[in-house]
Protein backbone atom coordinates (compact mmCIF):
# COMPACT_ATOMS: atom_id res chain seq x y z
CA UNK A 1 0.00 0.00 0.00
CA UNK A 2 0.69 3.62 -0.65
CA UNK A 3 1.97 5.86 2.40
CA UNK A 4 -0.33 8.25 1.12
CA UNK A 5 -2.92 5.27 0.50
CA UNK A 6 -2.08 4.10 4.39
CA UNK A 7 -2.24 7.71 5.63
CA UNK A 8 -5.39 8.57 4.10
CA UNK A 9 -7.19 4.86 5.28
CA UNK A 10 -5.68 5.56 8.93
CA UNK A 11 -6.88 9.13 9.19
CA UNK A 12 -10.47 7.22 8.32
CA UNK A 13 -9.99 5.05 10.56
CA UNK A 14 -9.68 7.54 13.19
CA UNK A 15 -11.98 9.54 12.09
CA UNK A 16 -14.50 6.84 12.55
CA UNK A 17 -13.31 5.82 15.92
CA UNK A 18 -13.72 9.20 17.24
CA UNK A 19 -17.30 10.25 15.24
CA UNK A 20 -19.81 10.10 18.10
CA UNK A 21 -22.07 7.23 18.81
CA UNK A 22 -26.00 7.54 18.32
CA UNK A 23 -27.28 9.10 21.55
CA UNK A 24 -29.89 6.39 23.29
CA UNK A 25 -32.81 8.44 22.97
CA UNK A 26 -36.39 7.78 23.74
CA UNK A 27 -39.27 10.45 21.72
CA UNK A 28 -43.24 9.76 21.46
CA UNK A 29 -45.54 10.44 18.88
CA UNK A 30 -48.81 11.09 21.22
CA UNK A 31 -46.95 14.46 22.19
CA UNK A 32 -47.41 17.45 20.58
CA UNK A 33 -44.89 19.56 18.62
CA UNK A 34 -45.57 22.23 21.63
CA UNK A 35 -45.11 19.43 24.18
CA UNK A 36 -48.87 18.65 25.29
CA UNK A 37 -50.02 15.42 25.74
CA UNK A 38 -53.49 14.57 24.23
CA UNK A 39 -56.94 14.21 26.15
CA UNK A 40 -56.85 10.58 25.29
CA UNK A 41 -54.24 9.93 27.09
CA UNK A 42 -55.80 12.00 30.42
CA UNK A 43 -56.89 9.41 33.28
CA UNK A 44 -60.45 7.85 33.16
CA UNK A 45 -61.45 8.70 36.79
CA UNK A 46 -61.90 11.30 39.65
CA UNK A 47 -63.95 13.81 37.12
CA UNK A 48 -61.19 13.59 34.79
CA UNK A 49 -62.46 12.24 31.41
CA UNK A 50 -59.95 11.43 29.33
CA UNK A 51 -59.23 7.90 27.82
CA UNK A 52 -56.74 6.80 30.08
CA UNK A 53 -54.82 5.60 26.40
CA UNK A 54 -51.04 5.14 27.36
CA UNK A 55 -48.61 6.95 25.29
CA UNK A 56 -46.95 5.56 22.25
CA UNK A 57 -43.38 5.25 23.19
CA UNK A 58 -39.84 4.60 20.85
CA UNK A 59 -36.20 4.31 21.26
CA UNK A 60 -33.07 4.22 19.81
CA UNK A 61 -29.80 3.72 20.17
CA UNK A 62 -29.47 1.82 23.35
CA UNK A 63 -26.40 0.73 24.91
CA UNK A 64 -24.84 -2.96 23.28
CA UNK A 65 -24.71 -4.30 27.12
CA UNK A 66 -28.75 -3.27 27.76
CA UNK A 67 -30.27 -6.98 29.11
CA UNK A 68 -33.89 -5.21 29.38
CA UNK A 69 -36.01 -1.73 29.40
CA UNK A 70 -38.18 0.24 31.93
CA UNK A 71 -39.89 2.31 31.73
CA UNK A 72 -41.62 5.15 34.04
CA UNK A 73 -43.93 8.57 33.57
CA UNK A 74 -43.66 10.45 36.74
CA UNK A 75 -45.27 13.83 37.75
CA UNK A 76 -42.86 16.19 39.79
CA UNK A 77 -45.12 18.78 39.98
CA UNK A 78 -48.13 17.01 41.74
CA UNK A 79 -48.68 16.76 45.81
CA UNK A 80 -46.97 20.14 46.11
CA UNK A 81 -44.00 18.79 44.70
CA UNK A 82 -43.97 15.18 46.31
CA UNK A 83 -44.56 13.92 42.87
CA UNK A 84 -47.16 11.21 41.07
CA UNK A 85 -45.93 8.30 39.44
CA UNK A 86 -48.11 7.06 36.34
CA UNK A 87 -46.29 4.15 35.17
CA UNK A 88 -43.91 1.83 35.57
CA UNK A 89 -43.32 -0.77 32.83
CA UNK A 90 -40.10 -3.12 33.87
CA UNK A 91 -38.31 -6.20 32.37
CA UNK A 92 -39.44 -5.05 28.47
CA UNK A 93 -37.01 -7.03 26.41
CA UNK A 94 -34.03 -6.15 25.10
CA UNK A 95 -35.06 -6.52 21.72
CA UNK A 96 -38.07 -4.24 22.46
CA UNK A 97 -37.84 -0.80 20.42
CA UNK A 98 -41.45 0.57 20.60
CA UNK A 99 -44.52 0.18 22.63
CA UNK A 100 -47.83 1.50 20.62
CA UNK A 101 -50.30 3.67 22.03
CA UNK A 102 -52.60 1.56 25.00
CA UNK A 103 -49.85 -1.03 24.61
CA UNK A 104 -50.28 -4.25 24.96
CA UNK A 105 -47.15 -5.45 27.07
CA UNK A 106 -44.94 -8.26 25.27
CA UNK A 107 -44.20 -11.57 26.85
CA UNK A 108 -42.38 -10.99 30.05
CA UNK A 109 -42.43 -7.93 30.12
CA UNK A 110 -44.66 -6.33 33.80
CA UNK A 111 -46.20 -3.30 35.28
CA UNK A 112 -45.92 -2.07 39.10
CA UNK A 113 -48.41 -0.07 41.26
CA UNK A 114 -49.21 3.53 40.29
CA UNK A 115 -50.22 6.01 43.02
CA UNK A 116 -53.19 5.47 42.03
CA UNK A 117 -52.55 2.21 43.72
CA UNK A 118 -53.04 0.39 40.52
CA UNK A 119 -50.85 -1.71 38.21
CA UNK A 120 -50.70 -0.16 34.69
CA UNK A 121 -51.18 3.11 33.34
CA UNK A 122 -52.70 5.93 34.97
CA UNK A 123 -52.65 8.91 33.13
CA UNK A 124 -52.32 12.75 33.95
CA UNK A 125 -55.33 14.02 35.97
CA UNK A 126 -54.04 17.40 37.63
CA UNK A 127 -56.41 19.51 39.38
CA UNK A 128 -58.75 21.89 37.63
CA UNK A 129 -56.98 25.20 37.22
CA UNK A 130 -53.10 24.43 38.19
CA UNK A 131 -50.64 25.41 35.90
CA UNK A 132 -50.08 22.47 33.42
CA UNK A 133 -48.09 19.78 35.13
CA UNK A 134 -44.78 18.44 33.53
CA UNK A 135 -44.92 14.59 32.46
CA UNK A 136 -41.27 13.20 32.86
CA UNK A 137 -41.46 10.29 30.58
CA UNK A 138 -37.59 7.72 31.19
CA UNK A 139 -36.80 5.11 29.57
CA UNK A 140 -34.28 2.90 31.63
CA UNK A 141 -31.68 0.23 29.57
CA UNK A 142 -30.71 -1.93 32.07
CA UNK A 143 -27.87 -4.26 32.99
CA UNK A 144 -30.06 -7.29 34.21
CA UNK A 145 -32.82 -9.13 31.80
CA UNK A 146 -35.54 -9.05 35.20
CA UNK A 147 -35.51 -6.55 38.15
CA UNK A 148 -35.89 -8.93 41.61
CA UNK A 149 -38.20 -6.48 43.51
CA UNK A 150 -39.47 -7.34 46.89
CA UNK A 151 -43.34 -7.38 46.51
CA UNK A 152 -44.43 -4.64 48.61
CA UNK A 153 -42.23 -1.74 46.94
CA UNK A 154 -43.67 1.36 46.19
CA UNK A 155 -43.12 3.20 43.16
CA UNK A 156 -39.90 5.43 44.23
CA UNK A 157 -37.97 2.58 45.98
CA UNK A 158 -38.70 0.88 42.37
CA UNK A 159 -37.56 4.27 40.64
CA UNK A 160 -34.37 4.34 43.30
CA UNK A 161 -33.58 0.08 42.06
CA UNK A 162 -33.78 1.51 38.08
CA UNK A 163 -31.69 4.32 38.82
CA UNK A 164 -28.99 2.29 40.12
CA UNK A 165 -29.34 -1.01 37.20
CA UNK A 166 -29.21 1.41 34.81
CA UNK A 167 -26.18 1.58 32.08
CA UNK A 168 -28.37 4.75 30.40
CA UNK A 169 -31.42 6.40 30.63
CA UNK A 170 -33.83 9.19 28.18
CA UNK A 171 -36.14 11.23 28.84
CA UNK A 172 -39.25 13.18 27.31
CA UNK A 173 -41.33 15.49 29.10
CA UNK A 174 -45.04 16.26 28.44
CA UNK A 175 -47.65 18.65 29.71
CA UNK A 176 -51.14 18.58 30.57
CA UNK A 177 -53.61 20.74 32.33
CA UNK A 178 -57.56 20.75 32.68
Amino acid sequence: MHRTTRTAAFAGLLAALAAPAAAFEVASASLHADGRLDAAQAYDGHGCGGANISPEVHWRAAPAATRSFALTLFDPDARGGRGWWHWLVLDLPATQRALAAGATLPTGARTWRNSFGESGYGGPCPPIGDAPHHYVLTLYALRDAALALPPDADAARVAALLQADALASARWVGRYAR
